[in-house]
């Protein structure tokens, strides 16, 4: 994915001049987004339709335990931002969530996860194999979409970022239990899982609407950047969000063994007895050691050095909307780059 040149740093900065001055919430971008999403809505409840019961109940299950929609509304938002509109957005929207939703399904049988969005994981219902067999279902159903969009640029991008994606799980997979992982690699880590498929959403929609290259440049720095954000953001609210409002256990990174941002900074500047504590906690994983890791993330400042990194890949993000024309669309990107950061769940 391409770069900005230079990095930007600056919290208070940030806030200031750039995100503390957005005003749309979220509940604002949806309803401005409201038609073409119900389109993309009714687009995935007919693309989802099957002759196995068992896949369209697992569908169903997944369908009604919501989300926010954030992929698919980058799609519509981007498009609409670099003039586009209609049909083929709503198809790459459908697109994008498929994969996503899949992605998820895959996540939640490696993970044994039991819980999302405050519901029982598909996997903890019908068991890993149909989880990771309706997953593969969304896939192949993405791509049959892809077809009838007819852009092999379009295919190209997407294409490469499936492949990203199970190349995260694979990196992610690897650093689990590993006290050794450090910054540079968990960023890896959250580029293949988490950043990719934003950037594959506001690219492909600038593709679709017809937009320049240095356009569809800057609504992928923004996307992948965009992405960084939220995935950092949402490994902070793993030790810091309201369990029922998060709908997932607090602390379940730890217990599965992942070690994000706020535990590699705990980590670091960690000394002596609790270092060697905190590395054979994330070799031994569980939860009987939560209070000794919340701690460290406290004592290390850990929780508000990785909101400043967050909000320093938002910064990123917003200023690479400073070359697009001002629109409705345009302002609703530059929320979700505050709301990214900003959210509590």
């Amino acid at each position: 994915m391409s770069r900005p040149p230079t990095p930007l740093h600056g919290w208070a900065h940030l806030m200031t001049h750039q995100l503390a001055a957005v005003s749309l919430q979220l509940a604002d971008i949806q309803r401005l987004v409201a038609s073409d999403m119900g389109q993309v809505d009714a687009l995935i409840r007919g693309r989802l339709h099957s002759r196995v019961d068992l896949i369209v109940e697992v569908v169903e299950h997944l369908i009604a335990a919501g989300g926010k929609r954030l992929r698919p509304m980058l799609v519509i938002l981007a498009g609409r931002a670099c003039g586009g509109h209609g049909q083929g957005l709503h198809k790459l929207a459908t697109i994008i969530e498929f994969i996503h939703t899949s992605t998820l399904l895959h996540d939640d049988v490696v993970d044994e996860s039991s819980m999302r969005r405050g519901r029982s994981t598909a996997n903890a219902i019908w068991g890993s194999l149909p989880a990771v067999l309706v997953g593969d279902f969304l896939y192949s159903r993405s791509f049959q979409l892809m077809v009838e969009l007819g852009s092999m640029q379009i295919m190209q991008i997407i294409g490469k970022t499936t492949n990203q994606l199970a190349e995260g799980e694979i990196l992610q997979l690897l650093h689990v239990h590993n006290p050794d992982v450090d910054e540079a690699a968990y960023m890896q880590v959250i580029k293949h899982k988490t950043a990719v498929l934003f950037a594959a959403s506001t690219t492909a929609g600038a593709i679709l609407a017809g937009a320049d290259r240095e356009l569809q440049r800057r609504m992928e720095v923004f996307g992948e950047h965009l992405g960084y954000a939220f995935q950092i953001t949402d490994d902070v609210l793993d030790y810091t969000a309201d369990a029922e409002q998060l709908g997932k256990n607090l602390g379940d990174d730890l217990a599965e063994g992942k070690v994000t941002l706020p535990l590699i900074h705990a980590m670091n500047f960690s000394q002596g007895a609790q270092r060697n504590r905190l590395r054979e906690i994330v070799q031994n994983g569980g939860m009987d050691a939560m209070d000794v890791v919340m701690e460290a993330i406290q004592s290390t400042g850990a929780v508000d050095y990785s909101r400043r990194r967050a909000h320093e890949h938002a910064r990123i993000a917003v200023s690479m909307l400073g070359g697009v024309a001002t629109t409705d669309s345009v302002a609703a990107l530059r929320a979700l780059a505050a709301y990214a950061v900003e959210r509590s769940y």
